[in-house]
């Protein structure tokens, strides 16, 4: 990804509300959650009124921090249980086992949950990742063919290990072309720096930490992938179907975030740069890597479509790919799998107002 000069970033950001994060977290080595709880939420999380939310290191997600310091839940008169995760993979099985009501997670990675029993569905699109999912190499390595018979590392099943195969069946490989070290994501980038493997595939801010390896570089990243990697906030059906209020009250949360970020650049990048762990200067760099949605672009990402744009196109081909290499245990009933009532709720009121 070619990096922009700060001010151009500050900019960006303005304008676009494309985030991303760089530099590394100490936290991102701990598997276990860290709690904060929205002022609207009794102690007790099971009281009523209470939404349980996962979220973990990706710049896409990263406005939720805003939205509990904010107090926007409150605004929208729903009790969130904010719930971080250090590892990305710990909050997918916490959803998939309903031990937590929504989840923010890749459209991949979804699939792959609920082709494997999970009861899912995606309501609202965050961002689309264009740059700031990347596999990394070492010095030598100059092309995807290179790759071949090197150690590479990802987070088996999770969505850097997607891009990794999608780069792969671009140059004609498979994983079987290569060694693959299933690593967590923190861990897999720890080991590339360390020299232990050849390449990663990892997101930001570990992309940033992987490439602090003397004449390490960016061999592709999702940016050579448009519509590969959308993500979502996923809640489970039965969350969904009891308690639609509260779902709706989040997506109104979200797009009340992004107005506020808006409004408070300043405010909106020191928060999500101290939940990332990096400075705010740091947190500027990555711009372009990531591509928040408005409620225009959520309204024509749930429609038909024949290209990566629409959410049930791009389905129709992740699970085909997914079956292929072994991701998806079974196919999914895919016409499940969105529901674009709370997005299209929200819009009314818009217009309305």
């Amino acid at each position: 990804m070619k990096r922009r000069s700060l001010l151009s970033c500050f900019a960006l950001f303005l304008v676009s509300l494309s985030l991303a994060v760089g530099c590394t977290n100490p936290a991102v080595y701990i598997t276990t959650t860290t709690d904060t709880t929205s002022s609207a939420v009794a102690a007790d999380s099971v009281n009523a009124g209470v939404a349980r939310l996962g979220f973990s290191a990706w710049p896409g997600w990263f406005p939720w921090q805003i939205a509990y310091d904010q107090k926007i839940f409150d605004a929208k008169q729903v009790g969130v249980e904010l719930k971080w995760f250090d590892g990305y993979l710990e909050s997918i099985n916490t959803l998939s086992a309903e031990q937590i009501d929504a989840n923010s997670q890749t459209l991949n990675d979804t699939l792959s949950a609920v082709s494997g029993g999970a009861d899912q569905v995606v309501v609202l699109v965050n961002d689309n990742s264009t740059g700031n999912d990347k596999v990394i190499v070492r010095e030598g390595i100059n092309s995807i063919a290179d790759l071949k018979g090197k150690k590479v590392a990802a987070e088996e099943g999770a969505v850097d290990h997607f891009l990794l195969l999608l780069g792969l069946r671009k140059a004609g490989l498979t994983q079987k072309d290569i060694e693959f070290v299933p690593l967590e994501t923190g861990k897999a980038a720890s080991a590339f720096v360390g020299g232990q493997v050849d390449a990663v595939a990892v997101f930001a801010p570990f992309t940033t930490q992987a490439l602090k390896l003397a004449g390490s570089k960016e061999l592709f990243s999702s940016k050579d992938f448009p519509g590969a990697i959308p993500d979502h906030l996923v809640v489970t059906h039965k969350f969904a179907d009891e308690h639609p209020e509260r779902v709706q009250a989040m997506v109104d949360a979200w797009f009340a975030t992004l107005d506020y970020m808006k409004k408070n650049p300043k405010t909106a990048i020191a928060i999500m740069a101290n939940r990332a762990g990096v400075s705010v200067e740091e947190y500027k760099e990555y711009a372009e890597g990531t591509r928040i949605f408005s409620v225009e672009d959520n309204l024509k990402a749930f429609q038909p479509g024949n290209d990566m744009t629409s959410l049930m196109f791009a389905s129709q081909e992740m699970i085909k790919f997914l079956e292929e290499v072994g991701l998806a245990k079974t196919k999914p009933d895919l016409r499940k799998l969105f529901d674009d009532r709370f997005i299209k709720a929200y819009a009314q009121k818009t217009i309305k107002a």
